[in-house]
């Protein structure tokens, strides 16, 4: 697993790119941290994540936890058919913003 953090227009744009199971979600959870700001916007793309496992989503949990200990806005874009499905059927989705693509992430977080 991959991850990428840009800047766009005042938002963190941070990129997952591989899979997110048992085997990559300790290491991918210790470099969110890192890439995590204390406060501000971040749009979590999953466009490139081929696979999620239920490590996976807890990663999403704990993301959301960390965003709500400070002041972060966060959304998720990129969300896999069977992910998002998933994601609603738990509840687990009204946590999140939920958009389509980075751009609309940005747009949705900078209103």
């Amino acid at each position: 697993m991959r991850l990428r953090k840009e800047l766009r227009g005042g938002v963190t744009v941070i990129s997952l790119d591989g899979r997110l199971d048992s085997e990559t979600a300790p290491g991918v959870q210790q470099d969110l941290q890192g890439l995590f700001p204390e406060d501000g916007l971040v749009v979590l793309d999953l466009s490139e994540t081929r696979y999620m496992s239920s490590a996976g989503l807890r990663v999403l949990l704990l993301v959301y936890r960390q965003a709500q200990r400070g002041e972060v806005r966060l959304a998720l874009t990129g969300l896999a058919p069977d992910v998002r499905a998933i994601m609603d059927a738990t509840g687990f989705l009204g946590f999140f913003t939920v958009v389509e693509s980075v751009e609309e992430g940005v747009e949705a977080l900078t209103v």
